[in-house]
């Protein structure tokens, strides 16, 4: 890895550290107390109505599957990865730019496309590996406590949280890099995520709404129900295209505006 590649993940450090901890605690807790929630879990699966199924992407919560889904692949699960993304992704260029640092990082004989790209790299392998803790940690705990879901449908779920990830870290990066401004790249990806969550959800609750969900990257996340139906590829690249244009957007606009220092 570059050196700049090397002092980013330095730089941050304590973040992903911080992140990676929340993000482990958070699903070891609900994997792990799957039988001792059985009760609860039948009760709130009795309570909620359909609708409210649908809006959440629960298609029960009994089974071992719809457990999983309605407690780490669901919502907050979900929303860790995401705003880690998200604070990471705004440490790239936004962060030392309004702090006045980014000169200093830039003294580095690369042109204005490499420093970004390898900043986003940094941050890239960062949030993937932030994102793949869920995976690590269900199939290791799963079987020990009675969720029997087979592994491939659980590495499917884990590889659409990935990517949607990858998704919300692109075109954070876009924001970010095209504007300097951290408040503008944090509001305007979070507000897009939180609006195409609820859009996701309310397609499937109004009439003739059924096509808001293609407008969604949960849609393509969980909307398939990976963890009952497995793989579907289509969907994945959709997440990753997503953030490849981010990307793409991103360091091209870096390029050529004029950087605060």
């Amino acid at each position: 890895m570059s050196p700049l590649v090397r002092k980013t993940w330095r730089d941050d450090r304590r973040a992903i550290i911080g992140w990676a901890l929340g993000i482990a605690a958070f699903t070891v807790i609900y994997t792990s107390f799957y039988a001792n929630l059985q009760g609860a879990a039948e009760l709130k699966d009795d309570a909620l109505p359909p609708g409210m199924k649908d809006f959440l992407s629960i298609q029960d919560m009994t089974s071992g599957a719809g457990y999983l889904q309605a407690t780490v692949y669901s919502l907050v699960g979900p929303l860790l990865v995401v705003m880690a993304a998200l604070i990471l992704a705004v440490r790239t260029i936004p962060r030392p730019e309004e702090d006045g640092g980014i000169e200093l990082l830039m003294v580095n004989p690369l042109s204005r496309r490499a420093f970004a790209a390898q900043r986003l790299l940094a941050t890239f392998l960062a949030v993937t590996v932030l994102a793949a803790i869920p995976l690590v940690l269900v199939l290791a705990i799963a079987p020990g406590v009675g969720i029997d879901v087979p592994a491939t449908n659980i590495a499917a779920a884990s590889a659409g949280l990935i990517g949607l990830a990858w998704c919300f870290l692109g075109i954070a990066f876009a924001v970010g890099a095209a504007t300097g401004r951290r408040s503008l790249a944090l509001s305007v990806t979070g507000a897009l995520a939180v609006g195409t969550y609820i859009l996701r959800g309310m397609s499937g609750v109004i009439d003739g709404g059924a096509w808001l969900k293609w407008l969604s990257p949960f849609h393509y996340f969980i909307g398939t129900d990976p963890l009952h139906t497995g793989w579907h590829p289509t969907h994945l690249l959709v997440l990753v295209a997503v953030g490849a244009a981010g990307a793409v957007v991103g360091i091209a606009t870096f390029d050529r505006r004029d950087v605060g220092v």
